[in-house]
């Protein structure tokens, strides 16, 4: 096979965005290494690939890079690979028995793309109608942190969201927007600086148009301060 041949099916297969779950796929052995055993391993992986691109690592700024990278990997934008980091998500009873929607919006969401590794920067929007129990308003945007903090496909992310808040939650009345820029259109390839990608996903009751619009429109309000 040619090399332009190669390249082609190459690409090809990067643009094929195609998931296989709605779960994050890991191996068995995903978690037998610790922390500081990982960051050692992606060390050495970037300083080959820095050394590759013809970079000279003695220089001051960059021979750090290498071990500012793996640590960064490990324990910030694929923490949420790791269940031990997962938020406790305690929940209330609805003793003053509200029964309405209730909405949180424009939750600041960075992601890494996983088909990339590059920027996915947006906002979510989360609505759960009580079947009997609340969440702290903060949990919500824990839980968007947690499984954004991984290699991620968005349509992936706004389905995780909301099947565990389903499953805190004890309804299935939970539905999420996502709005976001992923930095693999925007600063490479097509290179469309203005372009965002929304999915959603709804549970329950939000299945229903009528509950979908209300939703919907409450994303729309301008909110004051």
């Amino acid at each position: 096979m040619d090399l332009e041949k190669q390249m082609k099916d190459i690409e090809a297969f990067g643009e094929a965005h195609i998931g296989t779950s709605g779960d994050t796929p890991l191996r068995n052995d995903a978690f037998e290494l610790s922390d500081v055993e990982k960051i050692n391993r992606i060390k050495a992986d970037v300083q080959h690939i820095l050394e590759t691109l013809g970079l000279d690592l003695t220089d001051d700024s960059l021979k750090g890079t290498p071990n500012r990278v793996a640590k960064m990997f490990v324990q910030e934008i694929f923490g949420g690979l790791h269940p031990d980091r997962k938020p406790k998500s305690s929940t209330f009873e609805n003793k003053y028995k509200y029964n309405e929607m209730l909405v949180e919006k424009n939750i600041t969401l960075y992601s890494t793309c996983e088909h990339h590794l590059l920027p996915i920067v947006g906002r979510a929007h989360i609505a759960y109608i009580s079947k009997g129990t609340v969440v702290g308003l903060s949990k919500m945007n824990r839980i968007v942190d947690y499984f954004a903090r991984r290699p991620q496909v968005q349509e992936r992310l706004t389905m995780q969201v909301v099947k565990e808040l389903q499953q805190v939650l004890g309804t299935e009345d939970v539905a999420c927007v996502i709005d976001a820029k992923h930095l693999c259109v925007n600063s490479r390839g097509i290179r469309d600086v203005d372009s965002s990608t929304v999915t959603s996903e709804f549970g329950g009751a939000f299945k229903s148009p009528e509950v979908k619009r209300e939703f919907l429109d409450y994303i729309k309000l301008e909110t004051e301060f």
